[in-house]
């Protein structure tokens, strides 16, 4: 089957798309549901509607653009992404899986194929953590991993919550409804940048997404005893930051001793209170980030952690609370998915290799209710979430490529 691309359609697009950004180019701010956001959504749309796809919402905003198959009443194919971005983010992460997934259905219908099972582009609501401190809603609310209740009552900086939000930016409805039968796709692949520096150091043109990485997130809250600088002496100090620094480092050192490359944890923020360089700390918050691709392998760093919390508040005589945020499960990607999509890459005469996804992504939740796996393709120096973040036009249309054989032989 040929795959003609049209590779100045899709840099056109990406670099549009870029242009709805609260920040100055190259950088890209675009943070859910806020006007930039909602007008990228209805450009979005507009596209889909003019290759005669039907587009349709849920009432988390999760949108899906449907090529109906010759027989609609089988369960879906679907690819997709996310549009969200971080602040002073780049252009390529989650977008290349929107538009590429756009193109790669617009390449087919061109192309004269004829799905038996519909194929379903997905553009998934806050994958990003920007606005409401977790991650993938959408696709935890598409899963059933997120209450709808839980997820409804989640605020943003300025206190609104997802539900009053989300009415404003026009999605009503009850949250439950989102949720999808498990039998509602027989498939799902992310095409994705991979965000991290293999591919191309290696020189190799696709990623086979195996495993998918999953974090635990946790919020830890620290109280000791302020005071001056100078007038608390070190024997009865109970120095927050102190306590804190000890605990990071436990931290590290938990994750470096599983012997496993694939083990990783993260003291990301650090909140001192009062921050003054002449007074000791009373209380300190900590972020801390734990991910694994093996679940056991990822909580006995959590209860190492605690253990390490509990010795050094005893020795410290400071309280410690660990609040986890998410903790959730990693990802095995279904073995037909990725049989696939290696056989893509012979026809195409593509280099391959298999790899874990790190980073996770809404991928990850799909895989709870349907087979799912994951496409990656290079991206420069491994830089993501960056202004500099870069795919190459080579690249983006392998991709591409890749994902449109790979829906082709899935909806068959």
């Amino acid at each position: 089957m040929t795959v003609d691309i049209q590779p100045d359609r899709i840099m056109r697009e990406l670099a549009e798309l870029a242009t709805f950004s609260n920040a100055s180019l190259p950088a890209v701010t675009r943070v859910v549901f806020s006007a930039q956001d909602l007008a990228a959504r209805a450009w979005f749309k507009r596209l889909c509607v003019e290759r005669a796809l039907t587009v349709r919402e849920d009432s988390v905003g999760n949108t899906f653009a449907r090529w109906a198959g010759a027989d609609p009443d089988l369960p879906a194919v679907a690819t997709g992404s996310h549009m969200d971005a971080i602040p002073n983010a780049g252009r390529f992460d989650g977008t290349v899986g929107v538009l590429g997934g756009l193109e790669a259905i617009r390449t087919l219908r061109s192309n004269g194929f004829q799905p038996w099972r519909s194929i379903e582009l997905i553009l998934f609501t806050s994958e990003e953590p920007t606005r409401f401190g977790v991650g993938c809603v959408g696709s935890r609310l598409l899963s059933g991993s997120l209450s709808a209740k839980v997820a409804d009552q989640m605020k943003d900086e300025d206190g609104g919550t997802l539900a009053e939000i989300r009415e404003r930016a026009g999605f009503r409805g009850d949250l439950e409804s989102v949720r999808l039968n498990p039998d509602f796709y027989s498939g799902f692949v992310e095409l994705h940048i991979e965000q991290g520096p293999i591919l191309e150091r290696e020189q190799i043109n696709i990623g086979v997404v195996s495993h998918i990485a999953a974090p635990a997130a946790l919020r830890i809250e620290i109280e000791g005893e302020g005071g001056h600088a100078g007038a608390v002496l070190m024997p009865q100090r109970r120095d927050a930051f102190s306590a804190a620094a000890e605990l990071a480092l436990a931290i590290e050192s938990a994750a470096r001793r599983t012997g496993s490359i694939d083990t990783v944890a993260t003291t990301g923020t650090c909140n001192v209170f009062p921050a003054a360089i002449n007074s000791i700390p009373s209380k300190v918050q900590l972020g801390v980030d734990v991910r694994d691709v093996d679940l056991e392998r990822r909580d006995s760093i959590l209860h190492t952690v605690d253990k390490a919390a509990k010795r050094i508040s005893a020795d410290r005589h400071v309280d410690i609370s660990i609040n986890v945020i998410t903790a959730d499960a990693p990802a095995v990607s279904d073995e037909r998915i990725c049989t696939t999509i290696r056989c893509a890459c012979q026809e195409l005469g593509l280099t391959y290799r298999n790899m874990v996804s790190r980073a996770y992504h809404d991928c990850l939740f799909m895989s709870r209710i349907c087979p799912a796996s994951m496409i990656f393709i290079p991206c420069r120096n491994g830089v993501s979430h960056r202004p500099d973040e870069y795919a190459s036009e080579e690249d983006i249309v392998n991709g591409v490529r890749v994902l449109a054989r790979t829906l082709a032989q899935l909806a068959q």
